[in-house]
């Protein structure tokens, strides 16, 4: 009688929804692994069908997913591929999402809103995810909304260093957009060699999204060379009152540095109009040639997300790619 042979070598797949395909091939690049290939389509009424085309039994599962606009439809196909992949009998399911959805939607601001965020971690649970990884949160306090591991890593170095590359640090200063980013920017300056520190005072309506009102600056900017810094830029409507009122300040050049490009109009319009010497953001999110302007660099984020495979898949210390920033 035969001994069956079963091969228990850990077996690392990567897959990737259609939001940001780009990405996903300069991920597997990095990995030196191809994209799992798949069929994916919409019917006539909006539903999305997936199925891939080889087996996922015992896989390691890394399943890539980018979240511009549409954001729903994007989501809905990442959970979808996520329960494909647990009905497949994939060992383990990592949802890797660059650009966390409903990230804004953190906390109820006033009675009978919801929780959006923690919604999107249910969701992602109940697909059948058993991590998740992203980068550059609205707030840290999204990491306990899903009931799993949470590798939450930060662009912050891969931002510093394009900048200490291209700007001398004498004359610099960071700047936090608002008073409650002003942690993260003192982990900018130290990166920088230890800046000086600026923010602007703001103030915000509730009722109204994507609108604010810059106030003053606080700290010295004149004739500095000034880092401005966010998360995330989505109509451009902060950023470019913030460049607006360093300039009125005396400040010399303004760089503006963010993560998340989101980028919606009239979002390139008001930035290339503002002032920033540059303004510069990673590919979380595709940015097509609709929303480029003559100031936009964007950098890549695929080796810190392979980086993070890598890492996770070799059960090592994800951690240690901070390298001393998180």
């Amino acid at each position: 009688m035969g001994t069956e042979w079963t091969d228990n070598r850990k077996n690392l797949m990567l897959f990737s929804g259609r939001a940001h395909p780009e990405l996903a091939e300069q991920v597997a690049k990095e990995l030196d692994t191809p994209v799992t290939a798949q069929t994916a389509r919409d019917f006539a009424n909006g539903e999305i069908f997936v199925r891939f085309d080889e087996s996922v039994r015992g896989c390691d599962a890394f399943v890539l997913q980018s979240h511009p606009a549409p954001l729903n439809q994007h989501l809905m196909e990442q959970l979808i591929m996520i329960d494909a992949l647990k009905r497949g009998s994939a060992k383990r399911i990592t949802a890797i999402l660059p650009f966390y959805p409903y990230a804004r939607q953190d906390k109820k601001h006033r009675g009978r809103e919801p929780i959006s965020a923690r919604l999107v971690a249910d969701l992602l649970k109940t697909a059948g995810a058993n991590r998740i990884l992203t980068v550059d949160l609205h707030t840290d306090q999204i990491q306990g909304f899903f009931d799993g591991p949470v590798d939450h890593m930060r662009a912050q170095k891969l931002l510093t260093g394009y900048i200490a590359e291209h700007y001398p640090c004498e004359d610099m200063v960071v700047v936090s957009p608002d008073s409650g980013r002003v942690r993260v920017a003192e982990k900018w300056a130290d990166s920088l060699g230890g800046t000086p520190l600026a923010f602007i005072h703001k103030t915000r309506d509730p009722l109204v999204p994507n609108q604010v009102v810059a106030n003053r600056v606080v700290g010295d900017v004149r004739g500095k060379t000034c880092v401005l810094t966010d998360d995330m830029i989505d109509t451009g409507g902060t950023i470019a009152g913030a460049v607006k009122l360093l300039k009125q300040n005396g400040a010399g050049d303004v760089i503006v540095a963010a993560t998340h490009g989101v980028l919606s109009a009239p979002a390139g319009e008001r930035l290339a109009g503002c002032g920033a010497r540059e303004v510069i953001v990673t590919n979380t999110l595709p940015i097509g040639e609709d929303k480029q302007f003559p100031q936009l660099t964007v950098l890549s984020i695929a080796p810190l997300l392979a980086n993070t495979i890598r890492a996770v898949f070799d059960n090592g210390s994800v951690t240690s790619l901070f390298d001393g920033s998180a």
